[in-house]
């Protein structure tokens, strides 16, 4: 089983530090929930782990199947088979989502297949979980809403199924019946021994998931880690009432 093991990680941006000694382990399968405040540091930690030239590793170390990676580039991180997706997503137009995850499958999963072929792969997954084939035709990100720029990330889940997924707020500015999409291919990709590290500050997303661990950071700390009773503590009393370790 695949593990991804972050050891007492530092980091710092704008010569600030922002995470202080982060620490926890995410196996193949799993769900680690990680909450917080707005600027608490837990966007800052998945960045870093992926290797955003602006958030830098100070101390510390990421382990993934008992490689050291922590200073590989983003792209080497990527082939390993960790998956990141942004708060705020890029747009690129010109480029089709179909066109960019064909070419990412290949250099992914090696081989060939047809741009058709990939295409009609991709349009039956999408059909499969409830979500517009049309995204796939789309230019990546370009005049999408919130909602849709979340759906066509998944559908590049879908098609690349890392080893672990980085998902920064994956339920932020999604109705409710897409979030049951979202959430239908997150539990798909988890069966099939996918880890996820999801980050939230909505106490309600254990409506959609059943998270193995949760962790709480403030002030770049993880201050709390637990089971779902620590998200019942936040929705009761908000974050206050998790006390630091």
């Amino acid at each position: 089983m695949s593990e991804l093991s972050i050891q007492r990680l530092t980091v710092a941006a704008d010569k600030k530090t922002v995470v202080t000694e982060a620490s926890f382990a995410l196996k193949g399968g799993e769900i680690h929930l990680l909450m917080g405040p707005n600027g608490s540091g837990k966007s800052s930690l998945l960045n870093a782990i992926m290797g955003h030239p602006k958030y830098a590793v100070v101390k510390g170390g990421i382990v993934l199947d008992g490689e050291d990676i922590t200073h590989l580039p983003t792209e080497k991180k990527a082939k390993a088979g960790i998956f990141l997706s942004l708060q705020h997503l890029p747009e690129i137009a010109g480029v089709t989502l179909t066109n960019f995850l064909h070419k990412a499958y290949r250099a992914q999963k090696g081989g060939e297949i047809a741009p058709l072929d990939f295409y009609k792969m991709m349009e039956t997954r999408a059909k499969e979980f409830g979500m517009d084939p049309g995204f796939l035709k789309k230019h990546l990100n370009t005049g999408l809403s919130g909602g849709e720029k979340k759906q066509s990330e998944v559908l590049q889940l879908l098609a690349l199924e890392p080893k672990f997924a980085l998902l920064d707020e994956i339920d932020s500015g999604v109705d409710v019946d897409a979030l049951k999409n979202v959430f239908a291919v997150i539990e798909h990709l988890r069966k099939k021994g996918v880890g996820f590290l999801l980050v939230s500050h909505y106490a309600k997303l254990l409506e959609h998931v059943h998270p193995d661990q949760v962790s709480v950071m403030k002030n770049g700390d993880i201050v709390a880690t637990g089971g779902k009773e620590l998200v019942e503590q936040i929705s009761q009393g908000g974050f206050d009432a998790i006390s630091s370790l």
